[in-house]
């Protein structure tokens, strides 16, 4: 008898097991809204960054969306599917974004540049923060967007590749008035616009991306045979109820197909750029380095020329209040990745099976968190902002993603 007595309990700590997971979900959406409220009572542009941070999380974590990877496959497994999907993102972004700067800049041959465009001077140090950046997101693991949304999933290597950033970012703030004096002052801004008019240079940024998508596929030639995924055969609902659950299965439980996670961060960075700015992500963690270093008095000092660029440029986080549009941006992408983890039952604190892990992900992160400070932004900022901005300055910034990928890849094959 007493040995059935656990088998007779167990459909109770099934219920009770189903219960615990409902009112998590139920608290993590309700604190995202309670916060949401929280924000926008303080300051009402900081709740809609805040909302904005929130789906920008959502979307990284449901597509498993992730630059990273992008670039890192086409290397090491010569699959260029992530980064089709990206560049099908770029160009509904660039479509969106000439829209909007032709309303703010009727005339963009007069000399006058889009208030807040991610459009920065072109030279090499652009070029070598690209390098950098892909050198340090392949060994890390993902770029700092991506290190962001898998801390909201649980990923202990990620606060570590986070910590990493901050050290390369606040590195970067004690160079900067070298740079700035050196090369960054002197370098020119190159705007397509100013050139083309908004057709042309839309024009011509859709067919380079259209010839950078024909060059993934070359690159995809002698792979091998791919082995197409078989899919679950479904079953059509028939009550409101199955169509209700159905949607809920599609889009919190299931992952989402990574062009569509594109095209939806295209289309919410139309909308922030809607508001106020398009996206970014490394120039608030500049201020939080810098809060950081100010503890043991090794913060940076004033940022000659910082101020006069446009994107995601290195901030010292001095003065004022830390509840800003950035940080809500940051805050909500971590909070929102955390938010679709949970309901989608993937939450879990994860350490690396491997300590060297540690030691890649800050190396890693130290490097992006340089080449992101020197370049005024990231993979979102310099790249996938700066491109839609119709900046020469993304592309730049794009190939030297290339090249530094392509040298990470050599670098982790020969740890692994």
């Amino acid at each position: 008898m007493s040995a059935s007595a656990p088998v007779a309990s167990e459909p109770a700590m099934i219920r009770m097991h189903i219960l615990v997971l409902l009112a998590l979900k139920v608290a993590t959406v309700t604190a995202a809204l309670a916060l949401l409220i929280i924000f926008s009572v303080q300051n009402a542009v900081v709740g809609v960054f805040w909302a904005f941070g929130l789906a920008f999380g959502i979307i990284l974590q449901r597509s498993r969306l992730c630059f990273a990877s992008a670039f890192r496959d086409l290397f090491l497994l010569k699959d260029g599917r992530n980064m089709r999907a990206i560049l099908t993102g770029l160009a509904v972004a660039s479509a969106g974004f000439v829209l909007l700067m032709a309303k703010g800049v009727p005339d963009p041959t007069a000399g006058a540049l889009p208030n807040q465009a991610h459009i920065v001077p072109v030279g090499p140090y652009l070029l070598f923060g690209g390098i950098l950046f892909g050198l340090g997101m392949v060994i890390a693991g993902g770029c700092v967007s991506g290190t962001l949304y898998r801390i909201g999933e649980g990923y202990m290597a990620s606060i570590v590749s986070l910590i990493g950033i901050l050290v390369g970012l606040e590195l970067a703030s004690h160079t900067w008035n070298w740079w700035w004096q050196t090369q960054i002052s002197h370098d020119p801004i190159l705007w397509l616009p100013s050139w083309f008019g908004y057709a042309g240079a839309l024009a011509l940024t859709l067919l380079l991306l259209a010839g950078a998508a024909l060059l993934t596929y070359v690159q995809e030639r002698g792979r091998g045979p791919q082995i197409p995924l078989r899919s679950k055969p479904q079953i059509e609902p028939t009550t409101i109820r199955d169509r209700l659950n159905k949607l809920y299965q599609q889009w919190l439980i299931q992952g989402w197909p990574i062009v569509t996670g594109a095209i939806a961060l295209a289309i919410l960075n139309i909308f922030t750029f809607t508001v106020d700015r398009p996206l970014g992500v490394t120039g608030e963690l500049s201020a939080w380095a810098n809060r950081a270093a100010g503890l043991v008095n090794l913060a940076a000092g004033p940022l000659q020329g910082a101020a006069q660029l446009a994107g995601c440029n290195l901030a010292t986080g001095s003065g004022g209040t830390w509840l800003t549009e950035t940080f809500a941006i940051d805050g909500g992408l971590v909070f929102g990745a955390f938010v679709a983890a949970v309901l989608a039952s993937e939450f879990k604190l994860r350490f690396p099976r491997q300590k060297i892990r540690y030691a890649q992900s800050f190396a890693g992160g130290s490097f992006m968190g340089y080449g992101a400070g020197l370049a005024a932004g990231c993979t979102i900022g310099a790249f996938f902002s700066a491109i839609p901005s119709l900046g020469l300055n993304g592309w730049v910034f794009g190939i030297g993603l290339l090249l530094g990928a392509g040298g990470g890849v050599q670098i982790i094959r020969r740890l692994a």
